[in-house]
């Protein structure tokens, strides 16, 4: 059995909390907290997810009113035991170069690119755990036969549960967070 290196073992009997991923400089990079546990992105990256990322991070950048800023990558405290790292975050937080986090609060927005070993969560465990910390919008986007697809959710105050507000392809057009026009099947090369 190999042995554990000392940062991977939690400073306590309960396990890890969200302060403690800024004390963790060895973890790799995208470590996430899911009810107190580290999540670790072990896989290689696809391009396809990295591309879809990053161009999706620009396309709503290009269209984001003043007060809004989009990050790719960057945590959200959800409480104590929760900080997950989506792959764009859309929020009304001013910029701060030594921001390590977001708050519920200020988020608007936030995106999954969903990849084999992060589906499950990215469908059910994410998609709980926002709803409940009242972030308003949640995208999940899936790869369908080579082109992104963008399953489209809102949050229902009262209930703090998301309601589907549609499945995109092609094209995502909607007026919340903020008026959007993107070409989806832009966001990615077409397979040869």
């Amino acid at each position: 059995m190999t042995a554990l290196p000392d940062w991977m073992r939690p400073p306590r009997a309960e396990g890890w909390f969200a302060e403690d991923l800024d004390r963790l400089p060895e973890a790799p990079r995208h470590t996430e907290l899911l009810d107190g546990a580290l999540v670790f992105m072990m896989s290689p990256q696809r391009a396809w997810h990295s591309r879809a990322v990053s161009a999706l991070k620009h396309a709503l950048a290009a269209q984001a009113p003043a007060g809004v800023e989009v990050d790719q990558e960057m945590t959200i405290r959800l409480d104590e035991r929760n900080r997950p790292e989506p792959d764009v975050v859309v929020t009304t937080a001013a910029y701060d170069p030594g921001r390590t986090y977001f708050i519920p609060d200020v988020v608007r927005l936030v995106v999954e690119v969903v990849s084999p070993e992060s589906a499950h969560r990215d469908r059910t465990v994410k998609l709980r755990k926002y709803a409940e910390a009242g972030i308003p919008h949640y995208w999940r986007i899936e790869d369908e036969e080579g082109l992104p697809v963008v399953q489209a959710y809102e949050l229902d105050g009262p209930t703090r549960a998301y309601v589907a507000t549609g499945i995109h392809r092609g094209a995502l057009r909607c007026p919340v967070p903020f008026d959007i026009d993107i070409d989806l099947d832009g966001l990615v090369p077409r397979r040869p």
